[in-house]
């Protein structure tokens, strides 16, 4: 009888033990009520709301928070290296669950705590991933082989071209025709004399083709050594772009200003602009328009009189990657969002076909490349198809923790050496003044 009771016991032990640990297993997965997404514009929000929050996939009950800031003067990342530094003590509706980050400083967030491993610990599969384009995952991989971020977009990028000025300065208008004749440096700089002689510009200003350059870098900005480093294309952007300034090749515009956008207007006189698909619909497209309130037709504006071609160099500019914070409440939230936007083959291709972002899926790419698609921004051309040799090729081996601030710093120091206000030695000491304030442990 007591042996009974003992095992008896023993047994109610282990139940209550079993059901302790189940209880605090749901207690351990249970989902905060507040979903704290931090990004810089709108365009994510867009696509989250169109092509996740419209399938019912935001559970009952979560609050969907964005916190918006502006890229101008870094705030946006002072804002969201705050919140990540306070993520310990924040309370639960105050986490950071997803943070964006773009290219140019992707590697600051890769190398930290503060990203989490999207398979080890947000629990998506080799297998869901396996479809994406390599370039954008070896971005987003730390030192020891963790993948910290996803992205749903690639961004090969070519040359968005004014049909009716390639008309009257090339004789067509036609894609195949106009690569032709600017399919090298040397072609595209004697178009841009031909165009000047017509009243027109090659290009809007001082940065428009400086990604074509810097993308195709031979070296990093800096050494293993912390030296920093001028590669010859950056010295070919610099020559190309005085040259432009002094000729009356460009308007002296600086990229997205005023001044810039209304070179693509109706009765702008720019050729053409360099960009991936994020710029021709999140950028330019809305930049067109004479009544930003009406339909996105031809007829509105500029829309509708464009064309892209790959241009004298192919290219890659940019990318948003969406990482999971360390210390959300929300991982399973997390892992669908990150599934459903970046691993979805459907969600991809409904992207490109209506957004005209080039997304993250070779098949779904090449889908979209071989269907009727037509962008009626760009006059009914499939742009996907144009993209789809380049985007196989991207090479980012050269980007590096320092890309951001370098590039902010050489387009400011040498718009004055353009401008004609300081010498070219000059504009390179103000570089290397400036770069050197932002990261004093570098070098010349």
């Amino acid at each position: 009888m007591k042996r009974f009771i003992l095992i008896l016991l023993s047994l109610v032990t282990l139940s209550s033990m079993v059901f302790a640990a189940g209880t605090q297993e749901t207690a351990e997965k249970e989902e905060g009520k507040v979903f704290n997404i931090y990004c810089w514009n709108t365009e994510f929000q867009d696509r989250f709301t169109d092509y996740f929050e419209a399938k019912g996939l935001v559970p009952e009950g979560v609050t969907v928070n964005w916190i918006i800031t502006p890229n101008a003067d870094n705030a946006y990342q002072n804002k969201l290296d705050e919140a990540l530094l306070a993520q310990d003590s924040a309370s639960d509706d105050q986490k950071v669950d997803i943070f964006l980050v773009e290219a140019d400083y992707a590697l600051k967030y890769v190398d930290t705590p503060y990203a989490l491993d999207v398979i080890n610990d947000v629990g998506l599969t080799e297998d869901d991933i396996s479809g994406m384009y390599q370039y954008t995952k070896d971005i987003m991989t730390d030192s020891k082989g963790n993948l910290k971020g996803l992205s749903w977009q690639a961004c090969p990028g070519g040359f968005i071209y004014r049909r009716s000025i390639a008309k009257d300065v090339l004789g067509t208008d036609v894609p195949e025709e106009v690569q032709a004749k600017l399919n090298s440096w040397d072609k595209f700089n004697a178009v841009a004399k031909t165009a000047k002689s017509k009243g027109y510009y090659m290009l809007s200003g001082y940065d428009d083709a400086f990604r074509v350059f810097s993308d195709n870098a031979e070296t990093p900005w800096v050494d293993a050594n912390g030296k920093i480093t001028i590669s010859d294309s950056i010295e070919n952007w610099i020559e190309q772009t005085k040259t432009y300034t002094d000729m009356g090749y460009n308007n002296k515009a600086n990229l997205w200003s005023a001044e810039s956008w209304a070179g693509a207007a109706e009765d702008g006189k720019v050729l053409g602009y360099f960009g991936p698909g994020w710029f021709i619909d999140f950028c330019l497209a809305p930049a067109v328009l004479d009544d930003p309130e009406g339909p996105k037709t031809m007829g509105n504006g500029s829309y509708g009189d464009w064309g892209l071609c790959k241009g004298p160099q192919g290219f890659s500019w940019g990318g948003t990657w969406i990482c999971v914070a360390e210390g959300s409440d929300n991982l399973e939230l997390a892992k669908s969002l990150l599934y459903t936007m970046t691993c979805d083959e459907e969600t991809l291709v409904a992207i490109a076909k209506d957004m005209g972002d080039f997304t993250n899926n070779v098949e779904s790419m090449e889908e979209v490349a071989n269907s009727d698609y037509k962008n009626d921004f760009l006059g009914g051309q499939n742009h996907i198809s144009m993209f789809l040799d380049s985007a196989t090729s991207i090479d980012r081996s050269t980007m590096g923790p320092y890309d951001q601030g370098m590039t902010e710093s050489i387009q400011a120091a040498f718009a004055d050496y353009f401008n004609g206000t300081v010498t070219k030695q000059q504009a390179y000491n103000n570089f290397y003044t400036d770069v050197m304030e932002k990261y004093p442990n570098l070098s010349k």
